[in-house]
C-alpha cells in the first residue's frame, strides 16, 4: 500500500513556496526586484567605467567589474526564476526548480572569478602607484554606495530563502562593500595623497567578495548533492512519524531539497495491524499534513505498508 498526493498530469505539485510556512515572497516580487536591480546596477555600472577610467581608480574600476558580475548575475537570477514557474512535464517531472541552485552555482564562480581579476590588478599596482583623482572617485562611489544599498534593501526583503535570489542580494552587499572602500581610498588620495590607499582598498574587497562567495556555494553544492535541507533533523522528523498513532515502524527515510526552499520527504511506513486500503490512505494524509505543518515538508512521498520490507544500510540509514 502506498499514499501520496496526485495533482497535475505528470504527478505531485513541485511549485514553488511548496512549503507549509507560506511566509515566501511571491515570484511575481521577486521577478520585479530583480528587474529593478538590474536596471539599476546596470546603468551605474557604465558610469563607474567611465569614473575609473577618467580619475584612473583601480577601486572604482574593480567595483565596476564587480557591477557587471552582478548584471550578469541578475540576468541570470531573472532566467532561473523563470524557469522553476515553469510546470512539470514528461521530460522534466520535477519542473525545473534546480534552474535557481544552478543560477546561485553560476553566480557564486562569477564571484570567484572577479575576486581573482582584482587581486591580480591590485598587486600590479601596489609596485606602481597611479595618479588618482580622489575627489572624483568619492563622488562616483557615494552615488553606488546610495544605488547598492537600495537595491540590497529590496533584494533583501524578496530573498526569503531561495539560493538564486540570495545570490542576486549577495552581489549587490558586496558591490555597497566596493563602494565604501572606493570612498575611503578617494578620501586617502585627497587627504594625504595616499594613492597606495586605492589597490589596497581592492584587494579588501576582494577578499570579502571571497568570504561572502564560500557559504553561496557550500549551500549551493549542498542541494546539488542532495544533503539533508538546513534546519531539518533526520532523526527528529522520523521519531515524529514513528510517535504517530497506529504507526509501527519507519524506515528508508530521505530528506533533501527540490529546490533551496522546497524540502522534500520519501519514507517507508510500517502500519500497526492490517487496516484497509481506505484507511490507509487516511492514514497517509494524516502524516503529510503533520510533516506539512511541523516541518515545512509539503512533498513527501510514503510507501505505506502492513509489515516491514527487507531493508539495508546502502539504502537507508535510519531505521526505527
Amino acid at each position: 500500500m502506498s499514499g501520496s498526493t496526485v495533482s497535475g498530469e505528470y504527478g505531485h505539485d513541485h511549485g514553488p513556496g511548496a512549503v507549509g510556512s507560506g511566509a515566501e515572497p511571491s515570484a511575481s516580487l521577486r521577478r520585479r526586484v530583480l528587474w529593478w536591480a538590474l536596471a539599476a546596477n546596470g546603468a551605474f555600472m557604465v558610469v563607474e567605467i567611465i569614473g575609473g577610467f577618467a580619475f584612473d581608480s583601480l577601486a572604482l574600476l574593480a567595483d565596476a567589474l564587480h557591477m557587471g558580475t552582478d548584471v550578469v548575475g541578475l540576468g541570470i537570477a531573472l532566467v532561473a526564476q523563470a524557469l522553476i514557474l515553469r510546470p512539470a512535464s514528461a521530460r522534466h517531472t520535477y519542473g525545473l526548480q534546480r534552474a535557481e541552485v544552478l543560477g546561485a552555482l553560476v553566480n557564486g564562480v562569477l564571484l570567484v572569478a572577479a575576486a581573482g581579476w582584482i587581486f591580480y590588478e591590485a598587486i600590479d599596482r601596489l609596485g606602481q602607484p597611479a595618479d588618482v583623482d580622489g575627489a572624483g572617485v568619492v563622488v562616483v562611489a557615494t552615488i553606488g554606495l546610495a544605488v547598492n544599498l537600495g537595491c540590497a534593501l529590496f533584494l533583501r526583503r524578496a530573498k526569503g530563502r531561495s539560493l538564486n535570489m540570495r545570490g542576486a542580494y549577495l552581489h549587490t552587499v558586496l558591490d555597497a562593500a566596493g563602494s565604501v572602500a572606493a570612498i575611503v581610498a578617494g578620501l586617502a588620495v585627497v587627504i594625504a595623497q595616499a594613492d597606495w590607499v586605492d589597490p589596497m582598498m581592492s584587494i579588501l574587497v576582494g577578499l570579502l567578495v571571497l568570504w561572502s562567495t564560500w557559504s553561496l556555494l557550500r549551500d549551493t553544492v549542498h542541494v546539488l548533492l542532495e544533503g539533508t535541507p538546513r534546519g531539518l533533523d533526520v532523526g527528529e522528523v522520523e521519531q515524529a512519524l514513528v510517535a504517530t498513532p497506529g504507526i509501527d515502524a519507519v524506515h528508508h527515510l530521505h530528506l533533501w531539497d527540490l529546490a533551496s526552499d522546497t524540502p522534500a520527504l520519501s519514507a517507508h511506513v510500517v502500519l500497526d495491524g492490517e487496516p484497509s486500503l481506505h484507511d490507509a490512505q487516511l492514514r497517509g494524509e494524516e502524516l503529510k499534513a503533520m510533516l506539512d505543518h511541523r516541518f515545512g515538508i509539503g512533498h513527501a512521498t510514503l510507501e505505506l505498508e502492513c509489515h516491514e520490507c527487507v531493508t539495508s544500510e546502502v539504502d537507508s540509514p535510519h531505521h526505527a
